[in-house]
């Protein structure tokens, strides 16, 4: 026996049933949920509970990141959507209709956050164009958080029970 064919064997190399696809998954929701268009949801809260200064480093670290997130946008946001489509579109195909399991889980994680990706930009583009006071960006931050995490719990969900169908389909006596 190979050295490659006694890993293959002790490890699991199947996406859901393997544990560091589970643990990957909970670690880039609770991530994209923590960093909001990529300021620390602990410092809205920080914001809100004792503003002065807090409030203005808030204001000025989103205004820098909707400003990046901004000029990516504008500068190469035609080809990233024909990347990432090719890229997904290739993904699903490969992944439901070829049967390959690991662009299956890698389309699961891919698709939901790639709906963030495209909510966050919607949500710089909002906060660039109103400019809002501190209070009301603190909200509209919650807000985009709140959807980022309804997003996750409905991918680690759907993401969950596909992977308990395809580890039932696999097992022997089935």
């Amino acid at each position: 026996m190979t050295l490659t064919q006694t890993l293959f064997e002790v490890i699991d190399m199947r996406s859901f049933s393997n544990l560091w696809f589970w643990i990957m998954l909970a670690l880039i929701w609770s991530g994209a949920s923590h960093r909001v268009l990529g300021v620390p949801f602990d410092m809205v809260a920080r914001a809100r509970r004792f503003g002065g200064q807090s409030e203005r480093d808030l204001v000025d670290l989103v205004r820098i990141n909707v400003n990046r997130l901004l000029h990516v946008g504008h500068v190469a946001g035609s080809w990233l959507i024909g990347v990432v489509a090719f890229i997904l579109s290739s993904l699903l195909l490969l992944g439901f209709w070829y049967g390959i399991e690991f662009a299956q889980a890698v389309a699961l994680l891919a698709l939901p956050l790639s709906v963030v990706g495209a909510m966050s930009f919607a949500t710089a583009r909002r906060i660039a164009r109103e400019r809002p006071e501190a209070e009301l960006l603190c909200k509209r931050l919650a807000r985009h958080r709140f959807w980022v995490q309804l997003i996750g719990m409905v991918s680690i969900f759907v993401t969950a029970m596909f992977g308990m169908y395809q580890n039932l389909s696999v097992a022997p006596g089935f």
